[in-house]
């Protein structure tokens, strides 16, 4: 798992908290589309998008790096 809060102290100007809680808004909005809207896992819509998005930081973030 991806320790999010180290990342966020490495490079504080490009983390962004507003575009972040956009990003999994929409990932999670995508993930409940391709379901037909079922209702029931919009916590876990949530959650999954989330970490996939901490998960996209963290690796551009680390390319920043090279």
């Amino acid at each position: 798992m991806v320790d999010f809060k180290s990342v966020q102290k490495s490079d504080k100007e490009a983390f962004d908290q507003d575009m972040f809680q956009k990003m999994v808004a929409e990932r999670a909005y995508s993930k409940a589309e391709k379901r037909g809207f079922k209702g029931g896992h919009e916590m876990e819509d949530w959650l999954e998008a989330e970490s996939e998005i901490k998960n996209q930081y963290f690796y551009w973030f680390q390319n920043a790096d090279e």
